[in-house]
């Protein structure tokens, strides 16, 4: 018997580096950035509905607010990019049980379309190679390949041209989650018009960082997280510099507005010195919400 249903888990990401380039003539900006997807995830469940029934969805879970619960959702997208591609008549529902923030960057739209990828992939028996995949997910959004494979990568081009991180070890996280997000196009815009005037180089990999993941080293690792879309999301939400300087007044080894923000990610020696500060974050009054995670993880994966 064909099977009808398939639940694919996908996690977010943190980006450990993101330089940006200037400005280019499309309106897009040439990136370096090292993601390093981390152990928050969604399940994104694709099950068949009756012949002529179309695509429809549904959000479950603790972060829906604000996630689209229609054809603008990424996911749907991706269902529609696929159907076209491979000549698919798709009856479908997408229930989209959330854990990752809507609009924190953390990839979470990106995530539950390259776990869609993956669910279709499967229930249509379609063989799809990890070049094509990634593809599908180039033409969704600049995160969305990385979100089908997971682990530490550098991401060039907008983000989408992946290269596999030589990393080891286990890095632990705590990150200071907001109950509003922030739009990733105004961060870019914000980040434009303060370096305007300026000359701005190419991006370039953090050789730095680079050897610290090699080494397993996390005090190294902390002291080279870098993240150029971080003043414009503290210009555009002054509080996260408080929060920022909290945590590490509180022995982050290092901390970041993860993407475009506004969540704040901070790095830590081990799960119990993530403990006493994810404690000390929600004592100070600073922050929403904390939640603790640990990376790397693998990217979109089959549950059943």
């Amino acid at each position: 018997m064909p099977v009808k249903k398939v639940t694919v888990r996908v996690p977010a990401k943190i980006n450990l580096q993101l330089s940006v380039g200037p400005r280019e003539s499309d309106g897009y900006h040439n990136l370096v950035t090292v993601f390093q997807a981390i152990s928050i995830f969604d399940e994104v469940t694709v099950e068949f509905t009756p012949a002529n029934s179309g695509v429809s969805i549904s959000i479950t879970g603790d972060q829906t607010h604000g996630v689209p619960a229609d054809a603008n959702n990424l996911a749907i997208k991706a269902v529609e990019l696929m159907a076209k591609e491979y000549d698919l008549e798709v009856d479908a529902h997408i229930e989209i049980k959330k854990a990752i923030p809507v609009a924190g960057g953390m990839a979470g739209g990106s995530a539950d379309a390259a776990a869609t990828i993956v669910a279709i992939d499967y229930l249509y028996s379609l063989g799809m190679s990890r070049e094509e995949m990634t593809e599908i997910a180039s033409q969704l959004g600049s995160d969305v390949p990385f979100m089908l494979s997971g682990g530490t990568a550098i991401g060039t081009g907008h983000g989408e041209q992946l290269t596999a991180a030589l990393s080891r070890g286990t890095y632990h996280w705590v990150l200071a989650l907001s109950t509003v997000g922030l739009s990733t196009p105004a961060v870019y815009t914000e980040c434009d018009r303060l370096r305007s005037g300026s000359e701005i180089a190419e991006p370039q990999t953090n050789e730095q960082l680079m050897q610290a993941l090699l080494a397993a080293d996390p005090k190294a690792v902390g002291a080279n997280l870098v993240n150029d879309l971080q003043a414009a999301a503290c210009s555009l939400r002054p509080a996260l510099r408080l929060v920022l300087d909290v945590g590490q007044e509180y022995g982050a080894l290092g901390a970041l507005v993860s993407g475009s923000g506004p969540t704040v990610a901070f790095l830590v020696s081990d799960e119990e010195a993530g403990l006493d500060l994810a404690v000390a974050l929600t004592a100070s009054g600073v922050v929403g919400s904390v939640a603790r995670a640990y990376g790397p993880v693998h990217g979109a994966k089959i549950l059943n």
